[in-house]
């Protein structure tokens, strides 16, 4: 399987989907979230889905009601403008890598395959995870250690792979792993590793950005009622997203009015994350750190 969909059911019923309504499926992948939704649309209904990953395209859905876009949801209001729509009923989005990329060695995401140090989502992107580690600063290096991947001694590591590209660039996987491994407490070894991955293909594909364009694009795109289904994998994703919906506002302060009420944007539709169940665990471990926050667009002043 291309890629098992992590909270299927919890994240399209977020979604409250009307039969005939128009809905944005921001990380198509293997379809999964795609097809669950089209089973919930009448014939008047519309999906209109993003991947800038062009392996997804080979699981395009052969159906009149299903438009693929291949770019970055960050471009969603410029890719739904093409189809001439400026409002929508629903948007999900199941951030973070899929499993089919994860289980190719050649896209350099794993530290279980050996393969070329790339981490790029989109592979016509012009920066591999590679390229950046010879290109980057020492301070914005322990920037994209510190801040994506939260590692305790960031500016240790990030002295070493600077010393290292002046004799040795890495350039595969387990060369950085290699490295990593003087570097990375015994007993938390994987998950340090992992941590370092992460943080070289957050900054490689610039997933916070693209993020931030997407939920400030949700805000014009979303009709009043529509809603909101966002599946995350780590803390910076999920605080972004727990922020947003809670104030509507990425930096500032909620509005107030000369009463002092403040401007709501969105209404949390549950109170808490959903995650996923121990049964939906033991058959896919990768969903084990999915945490799903749905909110409705509103536009309320108390």
């Amino acid at each position: 399987m291309y890629h098992e969909p992590v909270l299927l059911n919890e994240s399209v019923d977020g979604l409250a989907i009307k039969p005939n309504g128009v809905y944005v499926d921001c990380t198509f992948g293997g379809g999964g979230h795609s097809k669950e939704i089209l089973s919930r649309l009448n014939e008047e209904g519309r999906l209109y889905a993003f991947d800038q990953d062009a392996d997804a395209a080979n699981n395009a859905i052969d159906d009149l009601r299903f438009s693929l876009l291949p770019m970055n949801f960050r471009f969603i209001e410029r890719g739904l403008r093409i189809h001439n729509l400026r409002k929508v009923d629903g948007i999900l989005a199941d951030l973070g890598v899929s499993s089919h990329q994860f289980d190719t060695a050649a896209r350099g995401f794993s530290l279980r395959f050996d393969g070329p140090l790339d981490m790029r989502m989109n592979t016509a992107s012009k920066l591999s995870a590679a390229e950046l580690l010879m290109q980057v600063d020492e301070p914005e290096l322990i920037h994209i250690l510190r801040t994506y991947g939260e590692i305790p001694n960031a500016k240790r590591l990030a002295t070493a792979l600077i010393e290292r590209r002046g004799s040795q660039p890495i350039k595969s996987t387990f060369e950085l792993v290699d490295l990593l491994n003087g570097f990375s407490p015994v007993q938390k070894r994987h998950s340090y590793q992992a941590q370092v991955f992460q943080a070289l293909r957050i900054a490689v594909n610039e997933e916070l950005e693209a993020l931030r364009a997407l939920l400030e694009s949700s805000l014009s795109l979303l009709d009043e009622g529509g809603r909101l289904s966002i599946i995350s994998y780590h803390s910076l994703e999920d605080r972004m997203v727990k922020r947003f919906v809670k104030e509507g506002w990425m930096d500032d302060e909620a509005q107030r009015d000369a009463f002092g009420r403040r401007h709501f944007r969105f209404q949390p539709v549950h109170k808490k994350t959903i995650d996923p169940s121990e049964e939906e665990i033991a058959s896919n471990p990768r969903a084990r750190s999915a945490r799903l926050r749905v909110a409705e667009r509103v536009e309320l002043w108390k």
